[in-house]
């Protein structure tokens, strides 16, 4: 690490800011003459869409890539990160989208062992007298003796706070750090970190795709779109459509698709299921749940309480220990030949892992579920010309950007993976579309795109049963809405009029 200029930083929150910085990995430019200046004492919100920029961006300044060009300073001062312990010396710290703490080791252990300069032979009585003094100056409260496994993710989320705060960090990016929590966590630690903020004890710079976060708690924004910086301001000065418009580069928002028809008769029922969780010690228990065709049945969650155990039942992944699941009035166990006859569809979490084989072709991929339908009589060879065929044709219809029909899947970006599995998933008739997670992680375009074409199909008359951890895309999308809490269905409500604050409540078990 170098610095230019040799006094110390004064204490406090600090000033970081980009200066002109390109990032080029061969003949693609990842990042492209960005300036963004984070004041001292600020909230900073940094947007854009998958493969904008963002993640690069902040690489760069903690030392994990080195920019092709341009400088990074500190306090106004130009500085050389090597690598993320030249970003740490700075004052910089990072906490990640994913939790990086030890699950089997006390908060407090993961607290002391995420120091540089901890002893070989630790003094458990000097350092939890050390650790009182400093939690007694904090805005969050997390207990120190107990495992990180058995804490609820908003403590999980405060203790990696914590711990950047523990390290000395005075500057802070946060990776989408409300993947996880209920919309009251993701109030209460977003708000003790612009408490932080306006003491002027800390910066941020918080990467989010969500809209009303940054409303709610950030100073200032920034916009990245294809490596560039399309525009930035002051938060009270911008609507949630003129963020859209540059992370997109149209002229507004995409209006949500309207809602038409009405509910029918039941496709799906669910009475009286029971299953073991993934650990084997608890169960999931569904007395009643049922879907209407015409209907999207929203179930909110915070992740771990079931909604996983749940998809995997309806897909034939997990053995229910008793009750049953019918489709159309008739019992269904998820297999393929039953998956067929009732027009059964899904897409699962991580589609790229759960639902498509990676290596092997888009088009391929796109056929996996009519390649041996064609009629033709052909079963012990493909149809190659045949599939090739109506696979460009639906990725045409659906937007998958792609170099080749023969290009890997796992070359796909995320938002395009997603498209890739629709368009199989929607082809044909669809009497049921099960769904869990359909945007996690995709950014605003590609969750526009995907949340209409489950909308359009909601309005053909298909039941939709939809799980999701994003507590917008429940809200949005929902005609009823249910709540999953400890492997039960705890709450239920209409979509029209439901009340968040409710809703967040009981996902947290708080009701």
């Amino acid at each position: 690490m170098s610095i230019i200029g040799e006094e110390p930083f004064p204490p406090g929150a600090l000033e970081v800011a980009t200066l002109g910085m390109t990032m080029r990995f061969g003949g693609f430019t990842a990042l492209d003459d960005v300036s963004i200046t984070v004041a001292p004492g600020s909230f900073h919100a940094l947007l854009g869409e998958n493969g904008a920029g963002k993640s690069t961006l902040v690489k760069c300044m903690m030392g994990f890539y080195h920019a092709t060009s341009g400088q990074m300073t500190v306090d106004r001062r130009e500085v050389k990160v090597a690598d993320p312990r030249d970003a740490h010396a700075l004052g910089l710290g990072m906490v990640y989208q994913h939790f990086t703490l030890v699950p089997s080791l006390t908060a407090a252990e993961n607290l002391v062992i995420s120091r540089h300069d901890t002893p070989s032979v630790i003094d458990w009585g000097k350092e939890r007298k050390a650790l009182d003094a400093f939690m007694a100056s904090m805005p969050f409260r997390v207990p120190l003796d107990q495992p990180v496994a058995r804490l609820a993710a908003g403590e999980k989320q405060k203790l990696e706070i914590l711990k950047q705060l523990y390290l000395g960090r005075r500057f802070l990016i946060l990776d989408e750090p409300t993947s996880v929590l209920t919309p009251d966590e993701a109030d209460e630690v977003l708000g003790h970190v612009r408490g932080l903020c306006e003491k002027g004890e800390i910066s941020v710079l918080m990467i989010s795709h969500k809209f009303r976060e940054v409303t709610a708690f950030a100073d200032e924004v920034s916009v990245l779109r294809r490596g560039r910086l399309a525009g930035q301001g002051k938060v009270t000065d911008l609507s949630h459509a003129d963020m859209a418009a540059m992370m997109i580069g149209s002229g507004a928002a995409r209006a949500p698709m309207p809602r038409t028809g009405t509910a029918g008769e039941t496709v799906l029922s669910v009475e009286g299921v029971r299953a073991r969780d993934r650990s084997g010690l608890k169960e999931i228990a569904i007395d009643s749940l049922s879907v209407k065709a015409g209907e999207i049945v929203g179930i909110a969650g915070i992740s771990g309480n079931g909604q996983m155990e749940l998809m995997e039942v309806l897909t034939g992944q997990r053995a229910a220990l008793a009750g049953e699941v019918k489709v159309e009035g008739r019992p269904y166990h998820a297999t393929r030949a039953e998956a067929q006859a009732l027009a059964v569809r899904y897409l699962p979490e991580e589609p790229l892992r759960n639902a498509c084989a990676g290596r092997m072709s888009v088009a391929e991929n796109i056929a996996f579920r009519s390649f041996d339908r064609k009629g033709t009589g052909q079963r012990f060879w493909l149809d190659g010309r045949a599939m090739r065929d109506s696979a460009a044709k639906l990725v045409e219809a659906f937007k998958v950007k792609t170099a080749s029909l023969d290009s890997p899947i796992a070359s796909l970006s995320g938002g395009n993976v997603q498209r890739a599995v629709l368009a199989r998933e929607l082809t044909g008739e669809v009497r049921l579309l099960v769904i869990s997670n359909p945007c996690f992680g995709l950014d605003f375009s590609a969750v526009a795109e995907i949340r209409a074409r489950i909308m359009a199909a909601r309005n053909g008359g298909t039941a939709v049963l939809l799980m999701s951890e994003d507590l917008d895309e429940v809200m949005e999308l929902s005609d009823r809405i249910l709540v999953m809490s400890e492997g039960r269905i705890a709450y239920e409500t209409a979509g029209q009029g439901a009340d968040i604050a409710t809703i967040g409540h009981h996902m947290g078990g708080h009701a």
